[in-house]
């Protein structure tokens, strides 16, 4: 199959390029950056020499349709996608935007977070949101894919199997979630300079984050009833991973929730339920599409403490783009995505 990529000099963008490229039944056709344009990507990125002989080229429509690519991603800014993409779904291609542009289903509510007009809002219904684990027939047979985020990835995946079955108090769920540097962008910025960042911890984003009205309506959906979140990111002192600590009231005591987990998961190629007591470190799946949950319940009391890592570039982003690609395209689920954790 061939494949574009749209924004290649970003973090995401090279991360799809590491994933892609190695792969026999991919063909890359197509790497923009307006930026870099006429620049070879291996001289930007050492890390692809001799894997690709492409170079950044300006993101022109005509020129991605006369690439022959079937499926294009979108690794770029949030509002560009909603821009270039429909002239690309109207010539056949499909697309998997891993921006925030098609994530909420509520146009005047992604209006309210992300600050501009909707340049597209036709299709916004028609996109489907892109977490295999709770989407995987619709993406299969989508046009257009709205790849999550990274924080609502590991927050939805360790609320999945208690919110879906009613069993926890749906307004009083907690999130205290933390992420990498990587997590912001390669773009400059003092705040994430290694003399600003190194050997210290903060939040941000407490007063509200872009990130929690995709979360609310995509735990609403799994419980069938509306779900108010407390989420607070914070930034670590670290380059990869996101690791949430997710709190629930529960509804119901008696359920075993080691088991509950386990089940609900035990199909599903990419979320790794670790034995009872464990601890997961965002280490264990960096350079991963791997979701690593862990469930407890202190003091046997009423509420469930579930421990969420991945890596933000990865599960959190490309990775799970790939995800999608491959159930679009009808190649194995798991196509590139099997590579154990990198250590140390």
């Amino acid at each position: 199959m061939k494949v574009g990529i749209i924004g290649g000099s970003g973090y995401t963008g090279v991360e799809l390029l590491r994933l892609l490229l190695p792969r026999d039944d991919v063909d890359v056709a197509f790497v923009s950056s307006r930026a870099l344009a006429g620049t070879r990507v291996d001289s930007q990125f050492p890390s692809l020499r001799g894997f690709t002989d492409l170079s950044f080229a300006n993101p022109q429509v005509d020129d991605i349709i006369a690439s022959g690519a079937e499926f294009v991603f979108f690794a770029t800014p949030n509002g560009t996608a909603m821009l270039q993409a429909p002239a690309l779904l109207a010539a056949g291609l499909r697309v998997i935007d891993l921006s925030a542009d098609f994530r909420l289903r509520d146009v005047g509510v992604w209006e309210h977070w992300y600050g501009v007009s909707h340049a597209s809002p036709e299709w916004v219904e028609r996109a489907v949101y892109g977490l295999p684990e709770t989407h995987r027939k619709a993406i299969a047979s989508a046009r257009l894919v709205a790849n999550p985020g990274c924080y609502p990835t590991s927050i939805q995946l360790g609320f999945l199997p208690l919110v879906e079955r009613g069993l926890v108090d749906l307004n009083t769920l907690v999130a205290d979630a933390k992420s990498g540097a990587s997590g912001a962008g390669r773009g400059a910025s003092v705040a994430n300079l290694l003399a600003e960042s190194s050997d210290s911890f903060k939040a941000y984003g407490a007063a509200g984050h872009r990130h929690l009205p995709e979360i609310e309506q995509e735990l609403s959906g799994m419980a069938g009833a509306p779900v108010e979140l407390t989420f607070t990111p914070h930034l670590l002192p670290i380059i990869r991973g996101i690791h949430a600590t997710l709190y629930a009231r529960l509804a119901d005591t008696t359920i075993d929730l080691q088991v509950l987990y386990e089940e609900r998961y035990a199909s599903e190629p990419f979320v790794d339920v670790l034995p009872a007591g464990s601890h997961p470190e965002t280490r264990s799946v960096r350079g991963t599409n791997f979701c690593r949950l862990a469930i407890h319940r202190p003091q046997g009391r009423d509420t469930a403490v579930i421990l969420a890592v991945e890596d933000n570039l990865v599960k959190g982003a490309a990775g799970q783009a790939v995800q999608n690609l491959n159930l679009m395209s009808g190649a194995a689920e798991t196509s590139g995505l099997q590579q154990p954790g990198l250590l140390p």
